[in-house]
């Protein structure tokens, strides 16, 4: 059985992206917590960005989530979760690298980091401008994800890609502190339950974070 070693952060929506990935493909993955804002110099040799995800697997040490889960794809096709088409294929690059970097920047950054990252690394408390902004924007993005799924079955097209466990992994981290407004849109609040429900999910929503207590609905599957 393959054994992969992934360095992570359990709220971060980059770590959980590639946890997916290999719970999906089957890889079975040992987790290690890294404290990245300590600078240890350990981890700076396998990741001199000092950011994670890091992961080992056969011998190489990965890092950067975007090409983390492209290298999986490559190497261990199936299941597959990237379409053959090439058109289809930059869709589904085209809304991971949406929630990786807009909703990252607009969102994510601006109430998971400053409500949980801040605590959790000494850097003070939230900036009440900042978690304004970011409940405002989700807004928008909960929307732009209604009219994906109105036009199609998954948030790519008709299967389900990197680009659902992409932005799941976003929406669960938000939604272990409450900040996703479920009843903004039925069709993102069924297509989550979707992706949720899949035994990729399962370890995910085991995770608990000192300090944070997730709502009672988490990790409910049936939700």
């Amino acid at each position: 059985m393959i054994t992969a070693e992934l360095y992570h952060v359990p709220l971060s929506p980059f770590c959980r992206k590639v946890r997916l990935s290999l719970a999906e493909k089957k890889i079975e993955c040992k987790l290690i917590e890294e404290r990245y804002w300590e600078k240890d110099t350990d981890f700076l040799r396998r990741n001199p960005a000092g950011k994670v995800p890091v992961l080992k697997l056969n011998g190489k040490v990965l890092a950067e989530s975007a090409a983390i889960c492209e290298y999986l794809e490559e190497v261990y096709p199936e299941p597959s979760l990237m379409p053959d088409d090439p058109i289809e294929r930059h869709e589904v690059r085209r809304l991971v690298f949406w929630f990786d970097d807009k909703f990252q920047h607009e969102v994510t950054s601006k109430l998971l980091y400053e409500r949980v990252n801040k605590k959790v690394t000494g850097q003070g408390f939230p900036d009440s401008k900042n978690v304004r902004a970011g409940l405002s924007a989700i807004k928008f993005h909960l929307d732009y994800m209604t009219w994906l799924l109105d036009h199609r079955r998954w948030l790519a097209g008709d299967r389900m890609t990197l680009a659902d466990f992409a932005a799941a992994a976003h929406l669960s981290s938000l939604d272990y502190i409450s900040d996703v407004d479920w009843n903004r849109s039925a069709a993102v609040k069924d297509w989550y339950a979707k992706v949720k429900s899949r035994p990729a999910f399962r370890n995910i929503l085991m995770d608990q974070v000192p300090g944070f207590l997730p709502p009672a609905h988490y990790a409910d599957l049936d939700f």
